[in-house]
């Protein structure tokens, strides 16, 4: 969660570890820091502030190697004396770390009987203590930060700095990302590429077990550098006021790259080379299950319904921070598919690796190249949404479900989805980037709704069938960016209790598509008006005059599709919730954009 930025070169430290921390800062932080070395002695800043008023505090402190943290609180409190980086007894090494040291309890309490004083109440200052302990008996800082970390249990994603080896840096990785950026005659690290790309497209991703050494003009690791598809500007806002809105924006565009080059005409189908699935193996496919957490898992849900509709096979999803610790029965004939928006989050790739180990056939969905569930995984579907900055997810989730779409036709034209059937879907597809850009141009009325129900307290959700995963994210969005209570539920489910909730002072947010249950859904309005709760309607239907309080309408597609269309509205409605009640949309509290700690 929290972000690292390291730099080794021939120019001021300073502005490039503050410029990297402020890309960074849409991950989520409680405190930011930084350390320089000049003329042989660590200088350290920190503090519980955001990285601007670091900013102040620091000034122009010299220095050509740094390392900076944004933390984000795991072990102890919300103090400048939390904050990172971290130094040993005598000042000469410190440390930046992202993860969780789950035995530092046990770590902290020998050093304690050693007699060190530990002035945090963190788990990474114990780390620079080890770090520096081993640096005694070992001649370089790699082989003292290697068996340092040989007694730590957890994730890490880790910077060391020396006082006395200025033109220097030692990273490791266990869990937590850790990115490299080759310059020239230069170095930057990072938690994240978009710290980096401002100064170069270079990039080395570790490995989970490797320890690079990083100086001005060379590293030393066992990984290659590539070339990433990314550019400074796509990091900037432009226009927009911030990276929700810019990246609602852009989901047309996304869509389109999504779909580009990847639906096939000719024989009605789609193709998504990333899987190396020929048809003998997709007909080899007996169940396929989607693992996610939060956004992620809620398009799995809707991949979920896809693949049961077009091929026929049976499908559902499931949260994988749940799926490892329940022995899960891991079967050979099951396509297990990964959902990331960062491939970093921990959860996902923690059910990963436990499919590989028990044997199973497990694809990625990501969009980060590189990122480490993309590597687990080996082969998969790149989203193509583009960088996502904004905590929200939204052009990543409405890719994810274009991409489902695309993998349950291929699934269903293996069997028995006829060509007929096919073709209609490849062109209701087709269709999606302009219908959604239609839908965005509806803001100024989703923004008069959204005024009009933001002062309340709490509000339903309510789907039924395809509409209950609209709804659970839905819900979802408004709960991350407006901290208004949100619940979704099954349509058929409100008889069975939640009606007790339902006043006047209780919003429902109805999902309605023209589909064989609109008569249903219907009779759900019907009995929440009956108990006077207001209701809003997202629909693609013809409804009776006067039945809801308000109507979010999107263009009708194909029935299948409709829960990517009527996705699009709910998240301009938590996004203009969220405005009006003067929340920062982008940072909501407590949250962080990749979560790569438990």
């Amino acid at each position: 969660m929290c972000g690292i930025v390291g730099y080794v070169g021939h120019r001021d430290a300073v502005p490039v570890l503050l410029e990297g921390l402020q890309r960074l800062e849409y991950r989520g932080y409680d405190s930011a820091g930084l350390a320089l070395v000049h003329r042989g002695r660590l200088k350290v800043h920190k503090a519980a502030v955001r990285v601007r008023e670091l900013k102040e505090q620091v000034g122009k402190a010299p220095g050509v190697v740094g390392i900076a943290h944004t933390r984000w609180a795991t072990h102890g409190e919300v103090t400048d004396v939390n904050a990172h980086p971290h130094t040993d007894t005598s000042g000469r090494y410190a440390v930046v770390h992202n993860g969780i040291v789950e035995n530092s309890d046990e770590l902290r309490a020998k050093l304690v009987a050693q007699g060190v004083v530990l002035q945090s109440e963190t788990d990474t200052e114990a780390l620079a203590h080890m770090i520096a302990a081993a640096a005694e008996q070992h001649e370089t800082l790699e082989e003292a930060v290697r068996a340092a970390l040989r007694g730590v249990e957890g994730t890490y994603g880790l910077v060391v700095l020396d006082a006395r080896r200025p033109n220097e840096l030692v990273v490791a990785r266990n869990g937590s990302p850790i990115v490299l950026g080759v310059g020239e005659g230069e170095m930057f690290i990072a938690s994240d590429v978009a710290a980096l790309v401002r100064h170069t497209q270079r990039v080395v991703y570790l490995e989970d077990g490797e320890i690079a050494t990083v100086r001005a003009g060379d590293f030393e690791t066992s990984g290659r550098a590539e070339t990433v598809d990314l550019a400074d500007e796509d990091y900037q806002l432009g226009e927009f006021p911030d990276f929700m809105r810019k990246e609602m924006a852009e989901q047309p565009e996304a869509v389109r790259r999504a779909l580009r080059g990847r639906l096939d005409s000719r024989f009605a189908t789609a193709r998504l080379g990333g899987l190396r699935l020929d048809p003998r193996d997709l007909r080899a496919v007996r169940r396929v299950k989607f693992l996610g957490c939060g956004t992620a898992y809620y398009a799995g849900q809707i991949g979920a319904n896809l693949v049961e509709e077009l091929a026929r096979i049976p499908a559902d999803a499931e949260p994988a921070s749940e799926f490892r610790y329940r022995n899960p029965v891991v079967d050979s004939d099951t396509l297990y598919v990964a959902i990331s928006q960062s491939g970093e989050t921990l959860d996902t790739l923690a059910a990963v690796q436990e499919l590989k180990r028990k044997g199973g056939n497990v694809i990625g969905a990501v969009n980060v190249v590189g990122s480490a569930v993309a590597r687990e995984c080996g082969s998969g579907v790149f989203l193509h949404a583009g960088p996502e900055v904004s905590v929200a997810s939204t052009k990543a989730f409405t890719n994810m479900a274009v991409s489902f779409a695309m993998l349950a036709l291929w699934l269903g034209r293996v069997r028995d989805l006829s060509a007929a059937h096919g073709s209609r879907l490849v062109s209701a597809l087709q269709q999606l980037p302009d219908q959604i850009a239609s839908i965005l141009e509806t803001d100024y009325e989703v923004a008069a709704i959204a005024r009009k129900y933001a002062q309340a307290k709490h509000m339903f959700f309510i789907g039924r069938v395809r509409g209950w995963p609209v709804a659970r994210e839905g819900a979802q969005k408004l709960k991350e960016i407006s901290y208004v209570h949100a619940e979704a539920y099954q349509a058929a489910e409100l008889k069975h209790g939640p009606l007790a909730l339902i006043d006047s002072a209780m919003p429902s947010v109805v999902i309605v598509p023209q589909d064989e249950l609109l008569a249903k859904n219907i009779a759900t309005i019907e009995q929440i008006k009956a108990r006077g709760g207001p209701v809003i309607v997202v629909t693609n239907a013809d409804l009776p005059d006067g039945l809801a309080d308000a109507v979010l309408r999107v263009p009708r597609n194909e029935p299948e599709l409709d829960p990517i269309l009527l996705t699009i509205p709910l998240q301009m409605l938590a996004y203009h919730v969220a405005s009006a009640l003067g929340r920062d949309i982008d940072k909501p509290r407590n949250l962080a954009k990749s979560v790569t700690v438990e």
